[in-house]
C-alpha cells in the first residue's frame, strides 16, 4: 500500500470511527520482523498483532517474571523509607470497568523552594463518589526534599492539592519570575499554580485562561515563537461524558472496541471521539491566548493525545512540537519561525512506525543517544506490540531503527507509560528507561502472557550500537512489578546519579534511588535564561565535549507520560577527568562557551556570561 494510500485509510477510520488500520490491516499481515504475530485481537487500541505467551520457568509472565538471582543492583525501591508510602493514588473504580479509571497520572520533579534539591509533585486521580460530593477528593501531594533522604508532604500548605481528576503535570517558570509554575492537566477543568516564592502556590489557571475542560493529558512548556516567554501546549485525549458512558457488550460501531484476545474488556480509544489539542501564546501579562488553529496544531481530526514535547526536532534553533497519539498517527509540527508550524508528521516517518502502521503511543523519550547531535525518538506502546526507536537524521527524517538497535523483541509483551533516556552509569552514554503496568484489570485472570502491575525495563547503551537489557535481579527494583503510569527522573539525592520516581496506579509511589557502581564522572548543570526573558532556559541545546566524544542534552519540560524531570541537565563522563567544550545554545539563539573548573558537581551557567561562540 503507498503512503498516500495509508494517510486516506487512516484518517478516514478515524473520522468515521470505524476501524483503524493498525487493526484491520494487519488480518492479512505478513509477519516482518514480529515473527508470530497473529490476527490481532479486536480491541480498542492498535497493536501488532496476537503473540504467543511468554512465560517464565516459574511460569510467569515475562511482565512480571523473568528475573534472575544474581547480577547488578541498579535500582532499589527507597519510598517507604524516604516518606512516600504514607500517600495512595486513587482513579476511578477498582475493577476499572471504563477508560477513564485506567490511563493513570504524572509525576513531576521540581525545586519549589530553591534550595537547590529537587522536590517531587505527584497527581492524583479521582472517584465518581468524590465528584458528586459524596466523599473526599483524593489530592496530588507535593513532598519538600528533607536534604537526608527523607521527604515532607507539604501539599496543604503550598496550596496544591488539585481535588480533582488529575492526569499529567507540567513545571516551568511561565512569568519569568525565578520561580517553577506547575501546570496541571485534568478530566474538567485544569490547574495553573503559580509559584509564589514562599513556598505557596496560587491557582491562576482561570485568570490566565488555560482552564479547558474534558480530558486534558500531558502537557508541555517551550517559547514557539522566541519572545522570551513559555507558551503552552495541552493535548487531548478522549471527550469523555459521564452521563453517556461506553459499556462494553453494548452494540453497534461506536462500542465495536471492547474486546481483547477475544475477551470482554473496557472500551476505547477506537470508538469513542477524541479531544481537541490546544497551544496557549503567553501574552506576558499572566494572560494567555489559544492560538492552535492560527498555529496549525488545533488537531482537526480528534487523535488521541497523550504526550507532548516542546523540543528543536530539526536543529535550526526553533522548538519543534512532537504529540504522542494513543492508537492514531503521531504528531510531528515543524516550528516556521511564523508563528506557525507545518504538519510534517506523515513526511518525517515519525506518524507511523517502520511497517506502515499507527501505533498506541503512551510516553515519549528524548535522547542524543548515538552521539550525533541529532536527537532521537522513542516512544512507549501497547502491549503486543513493540516500543519504536526513532533515529533522526538532523533535519527531522527519522528511520524506525528499534530492531537493528536488538532490544525490540522483549519489549513486546509490556504496556509501556513513562519513559526516559538517562546515563545511569555515568559511562558517557544515555540508556533507556521504561516503566509499564496494563489498562486491563483482567490482566491477570487470562493467559496472555502479560500481567496487570509489570516490571520496568532498562536498557544499557552500548556505544550508540545497540540498547542491551540489563537484568531484573531479584531484589532490586527492576525485579519489583508496578502498576506504573507517570515517570519523572533526576538527582534527588545530589549524589550525581540519575533516580527514578514512579507514579503507580492505585498504589503508593516508587522512588528507585540509583545504586549502580558508576563507570565514570559526572558534571550536572543548571541553566538560567537572560533576565527577564526564559529563566529557566527551557529550549536550550547543552553540548558537551570529552575526550574527543560530543554529547548533546536539551531542557525541556514534558514528555515521558504526563510527567516533567528534573531542570538539571545530566552529563556522564566515562573516565575523562575533565570537561573540553561546554557548549549552550540558548533559546534566545546565543550560542556561548563555558569554562569547567570541576566535574562531579553542579555548575550554573548563566546566559550572558559565557564566551560568545564564532557563528
Amino acid at each position: 500500500m503507498s503512503r498516500s494510500s495509508i494517510v486516506c485509510t487512516v484518517l478516514l477510520s478515524v473520522l468515521l470511527g470505524a476501524p483503524a488500520r493498525g487493526q484491520s490491516a494487519l488480518e492479512s499481515h505478513t509477519p516482518g520482523p514480529q515473527e508470530g504475530a497473529q490476527s490481532p485481537a479486536r480491541g480498542g487500541s492498535s497493536t501488532a498483532g496476537v503473540f504467543k505467551p511468554n512465560y517464565d520457568s516459574s511460569n510467569r509472565p515475562i511482565t512480571a517474571g523473568g528475573t534472575v538471582k544474581s547480577g547488578p543492583h541498579v535500582f532499589q525501591n527507597v519510598a517507604t523509607v524516604a516518606g512516600l508510602s504514607t500517600w495512595k493514588h486513587v482513579m476511578g473504580a477498582p475493577d476499572k470497568p471504563y477508560l477513564l479509571d485506567t490511563i493513570g497520572s504524572g509525576v513531576a520533579l521540581l525545586d519549589f523552594d530553591g534550595d537547590g534539591w529537587i522536590d517531587i509533585y505527584l497527581v492524583n486521580g479521582s472517584t465518581r463518589d468524590a465528584m458528586a460530593g459524596k466523599s473526599h477528593a483524593p489530592h496530588a501531594a507535593l513532598f519538600r526534599n528533607n536534604h537526608d533522604g527523607t521527604f515532607t508532604d507539604v501539599t496543604a500548605k503550598a496550596g496544591v492539592t488539585n481535588d480533582r481528576w488529575g492526569f499529567g503535570a507540567v513545571v516551568g517558570d511561565f512569568d519569568n519570575d525565578g520561580h517553577p509554575d506547575i501546570y496541571v492537566s485534568n478530566f474538567g477543568q485544569n490547574r495553573l499554580y503559580r509559584n509564589n516564592g514562599n513556598g505557596t502556590f496560587t491557582d491562576v489557571a482561570e485568570k490566565a485562561g488555560v482552564l479547558l475542560g474534558n480530558w486534558s493529558t500531558g502537557a508541555t512548556w517551550g517559547d514557539y515563537d522566541g519572545d522570551g516567554r513559555l507558551d503552552l501546549f495541552v493535548p487531548g485525549y478522549v471527550h469523555w461524558d459521564e452521563k453517556d458512558l461506553p459499556n462494553s457488550g453494548m452494540g453497534g460501531v461506536t462500542y465495536s472496541f471492547c474486546t481483547y484476545r477475544g475477551v470482554r474488556v473496557l472500551c476505547g480509544p477506537h470508538g469513542l471521539h477524541g479531544e481537541k489539542d490546544h497551544l496557549f501564546h503567553n501574552n506576558g501579562d499572566g494572560t494567555f491566548s489559544d492560538v492552535s488553529e492560527k498555529a496549525g496544531v488545533g488537531d482537526k481530526p480528534g487523535y488521541y493525545g497523550l504526550s507532548s514535547v516542546f523540543v528543536d526536532i530539526n536543529n535550526d534553533g526553533k522548538p519543534d512540537l512532537l504529540v504522542a497519539n494513543d492508537s492514531t498517527p503521531n504528531y510531528l509540527y515543524l516550528n516556521r519561525g511564523d508563528g506557525t508550524f507545518e504538519d510534517a508528521s506523515y513526511a518525517s516517518g515519525y506518524a507511523l512506525n517502520k511497517e506502515g502502521r499507527e501505533t498506541a503511543a503512551m510516553g515519549i523519550a528524548i535522547g542524543d543517544q548515538r552521539h550525533t547531535g541529532n536527537l532521537d525518538v522513542f516512544h512507549t506502546t501497547f502491549s503486543d506490540d513493540y516500543k519504536p526507536l526513532y533515529e533522526n537524521d538532523g533535519k527531522a527524517n527519522f528511520t524506525d531503527i528499534s530492531y537493528d538497535a536488538a532490544y525490540a523483541e522483549l519489549t513486546i509483551p509490556f504496556l509501556g507509560w513513562g519513559t526516559a533516556f538517562i546515563d545511569f552509569d555515568n559511562d558517557g552514554w544515555q540508556d533507556l528507561l521504561t516503566v509499564n503496568g496494563h489498562v486491563y484489570r483482567n490482566a491477570d485472570t487470562n493467559r496472555w502472557g502479560t500481567s496487570w502491575a509489570e516490571r520496568p525495563l532498562l536498557f544499557r547503551n552500548d556505544d550508540g550500537k545497540k540498547l542491551e537489557p540489563v537484568a531484573a535481579v531479584d531484589g532490586t527494583a527492576l525485579a519489583e512489578v508496578f502498576t506504573a503510569r507517570g515517570l519523572a527522573v533526576g538527582d534527588l539525592f545530589n549524589d550525581g546519579r540519575v533516580d527514578a520516581v514512579i507514579n503507580n496506579m492505585d498504589g503508593a509511589p516508587a522512588l528507585l534511588r540509583n545504586t549502580a557502581k558508576p563507570n565514570g564522572n559526572w558534571l550536572g548543570v543548571v541553566l538560567v535564561g537572560r533576565s527577564p526573558d526564559n529563566a529557566d532556559g527551557i529550549g536550550a541545546s547543552v553540548y558537551l565535549t570529552v575526550s574527543g566524544s560530543r554529547q548533546r542534552v536539551d531542557r525541556f519540560a514534558g514528555g515521558s507520560f504526563a510527567s516533567s524531570s528534573d531542570p538539571r541537565l545530566h552529563f556522564g563522563l566515562g573516565s575523562a577527568s575533565k570537561v573540553d567544550q561546554l557548549e549552550v545554545h540558548w533559546p534566545s539563539g546565543k550560542i556561548e562557551h563555558f569554562p569547567v573548573a570541576s566535574i562531579n558537581a553542579y555548575v550554573t551557567l548563566r546566559e550572558g556570561t559565557g564566551t560568545p561562540a564564532a557563528q
